[in-house]
């Protein structure tokens, strides 16, 4: 997948009537999916799994393809911009009120003229039965064309999941800090560390307490991955 394909795909959705589940898989998604099957069975079950992260970009052009890193903080500016056009409507979940409100404030002064359907802010645990009901319904009133949804991996994605048959909204997508960076609570890494697959690098040095021991441990369980993907390949190639 390459970057203009997707941002495209996604404006046409609309006025196509596609109905459309996307999820931003970076190498956490992957090693997270290879022990949690209701997470594996959200991102099969998807329309779209885009490449969010150079180690990925990497792997598939180890494979022959020609992909390009498509993640959520980039996507979601530049299908805001664009949508702007067709009068689009989009709904944002997650986060704090502070944050939402912090959101749509640089949002639609960044996008003049972005037609915001609505926001609203989780409670930190699971909904209740009611509230799903409840929470589908307000959405599905707000008439969105987009619904943005930044409650983390893997939540956003069982999210994704249990409410693509509740919605209307022709697109869901799960966006992760996507919502801070928009909002400009955080700031990331620059262009050249991202296209160098450095960003990782930057989160680091700016956390290196809380993401050094998460970041050793998850990059040999995805090298532990990738070796046994690649014995299974032989064993199948005559």
């Amino acid at each position: 997948m390459r970057f203009e394909d997707a941002v495209q795909l996604l404006i046409d959705a609309p006025r196509q009537a596609r109905r459309l589940r996307v999820h931003f898989a970076a190498v956490h998604t992957l090693v997270e999916a290879s022990k949690d099957a209701e997470l594996r069975d959200a991102l099969a079950g998807a329309d779209v799994v885009a490449p969010d992260g150079m180690p990925l970009v990497w792997l598939g052009r180890l494979k022959g393809k020609r992909p390009q890193r498509v993640c959520g903080p980039d996507t979601m500016p530049a299908v805001l911009d664009r949508s702007r056009d067709y009068g689009y409507r989009h709904f944002f979940y997650g986060g704090t009120p502070e944050l939402a409100s912090e959101l749509v404030e640089s949002l639609t002064l960044r996008f003049p003229g972005l037609e915001v359907a609505g926001v609203y802010s989780p409670p930190f645990r699971p909904l209740t039965f009611d509230e799903v009901d409840d929470v589908a319904r307000m959405i599905n009133d707000a008439d969105p064309d987009y619904v943005w949804v930044g409650l983390g991996s893997p939540k956003q994605d069982y999210w994704l999941a249990a409410f693509r048959p509740l919605l209307h909204a022709p697109v869901l997508l799960a966006v992760g800090a996507a919502f801070d960076f928009q909002a400009g609570r955080v700031k990331r890494a620059p262009r050249w560390a991202q296209r160098l697959g450095l960003e990782w690098a930057f989160r680091l040095a700016a956390e290196p307490r809380r993401l050094a021991g998460r970041y050793t441990l998850m990059s040999l369980r995805f090298l532990q991955l990738l070796l046994a993907d690649a014995a299974r390949r032989r064993q199948v190639t005559p």
